[in-house]
């Protein structure tokens, strides 16, 4: 284990200040073994997640927009088509890519998305540095740590209206950025002031099966890179842009709460309390899926002998999910609780190859997503988002009403994928949707696993 670093001592109305002196303060050997670890974990999951998004209709747009608009050649690499363009347009199009598929990794705490939208910031800064693997680990430890505290500031009433991994994302990016660049506290914080100007993300999209979620990542990676970037040249930002009076908070959150922000700096990892997600939908869901497969499982049930299906859910399901009453497009399927417990059911899991044009549209999908029903439940609403609880109930055809409940779904922490899992999955998302071949992703994982060693993170993939 590394040596903690040690904790301040903030006073009042100094969080951001704080904050921002913990971030530029981090260095690599001060990082605890298993953050390092779970960094490199998160990592190839995220370029998994990555290249499950090429073949995706907003990327692919994203991607002719990149061509126009920015250069055709450059330091860093676009993985979705293996082209090279500037660090905005890098970090612009990886962000977007990988959070398509609904598998990449996401933080309970704060309900916010880390990977999607450090890495691809991180990574583009890195190439178009020439940082080593060293630097890339503890700028995207710095990101994580941010973002984890700021989503946790914002709180739950912010999460009812915006979408916190395109909000406290983009001082996420702009923090791991910011430490790659070598910004000092001050700067630091200048930068975080630029991005959450900027900040943005509404739930809207969902009610349309809009293409708004990509770029919320695309922008939170691509503006925090600007932010940090421009700092480092002398561009201000506000400095208390989190806890100022007209600042993220006012504007965003009715519970908002400042010591969120320095809470356990340097003893506490938000990045080891990450989970990855396990089903590829949205995390609303994976409760009530895991607990639905361990009922079917106990009391060996198909899914036609279910007459109906209770998810009792948080609040923030109902927000989030429930707007989605008659999903149409894959990507608004992942967002519907009836269609994820149906395809468990039907198939006893939900999985990438499983959200389809064909499964839309199938009837017995169809019918058991019409048995689905969520209701609020005081007990899961009381430990979220801390905990994500799975509590369902079920009515059998043959009369009997069941319980099913699990306290960690997969992939959480204390339910956690091991390295072989980690493995597995990233092959899986990168035959999705042929972003990169079987040899070539055993050689990326391989490089993954020593990511601490490379002296320099430059070119994953080779452009075919």
């Amino acid at each position: 284990m590394g040596q903690p670093l040690q904790k301040p001592l903030p006073s009042a109305g100094r969080e951001t200040e704080v904050l921002c002196e913990f971030l530029s303060a981090i260095r690599y050997e001060s990082i605890p073994l298993d953050v390092v670890a779970r960094t490199e974990d998160f990592f190839l999951d995220w370029l998994g997640s990555t290249l499950a998004g090429k073949n995706a209709r907003p990327v692919k747009i994203l991607q002719s927009f990149s061509k126009l608009m920015g250069p055709q050649d450059g330091p860093c690499e676009v993985l979705t088509d293996r082209s090279h363009t500037s660090p905005f347009f890098a970090a612009l199009i990886n962000g977007a890519a990988s959070h398509v598929v609904e598998q990449d990794d996401v933080h309970n705490g704060s309900v916010y998305h880390p990977a999607t939208v450090v890495f691809p910031a991180v990574l583009a800064a890195a190439q178009h540095l020439g940082a080593s693997g060293k630097a890339v680990i503890a700028a995207s430890v710095a990101g994580y740590e941010c973002g984890v505290r700021v989503g946790e500031f914002l709180g739950r009433s912010h999460y009812r209206i915006f979408h916190t991994t395109g909000t406290a994302g983009k001082l996420a990016a702009a923090a791991g950025v910011g430490h790659l660049l070598g910004l000092d506290a001050k700067t630091m914080q200048h930068g975080l002031g630029s991005a959450g100007t900027m900040a943005a993300g509404l739930w809207e999209f969902l009610r349309d099966a809009a293409d708004s979620k990509q770029l919320h990542t695309a922008k939170a990676a691509a503006d925090g890179l600007m932010a940090a970037y421009v700092a480092r040249e002398g561009f201000t930002g506000a400095r208390k842009i989190l806890e100022g009076a007209q600042g993220m908070a006012a504007g965003m959150s009715s519970d908002a709460d400042p010591s969120k922000l320095v809470d356990g700096l340097g003893t506490r990892w938000g990045l080891i309390e990450t989970s990855f997600k396990f089903h590829a939908s949205c995390r609303h869901t994976h409760p009530a899926a895991d607990a639905l497969l361990k009922l079917m499982q106990d009391h060996r049930l198909k899914a036609d002998d279910i007459a109906s299906v209770t998810a009792h859910v948080h609040q923030a399901a109902i927000d989030v999910l429930g707007p989605v009453t008659d999903p149409q497009t894959i990507h608004q399927s992942k967002f519907s609780m009836g269609f994820v417990l149906a395809l468990s059911a039907l198939h006893g899991r939900a999985g990438l190859a499983d959200f389809t044009d064909e499964a839309l549209r199938d009837p017995a999908t169809r019918r058991f997503h019409d048995k689905v029903s969520m209701v609020l439940d005081p007990e899961v609403d009381r430990a979220y988002p801390k905990r994500w609880l799975g509590v369902v109930s079920a009515k059998t055809k043959d009369g009997r009403t069941l319980s099913g409940r699990v306290d960690s779904p997969k992939g959480d922490p204390d339910n956690t994928l091991s390295r072989t899992e980690i493995e597995d999955k990233a092959h899986h998302l990168a035959s999705y949707s042929a972003g990169a071949s079987e040899s070539e992703m055993a050689r990326v994982i391989q490089r993954v696993w020593r990511l601490r060693d490379e002296p320099h993170v430059k070119q994953w993939l080779i452009k075919e």
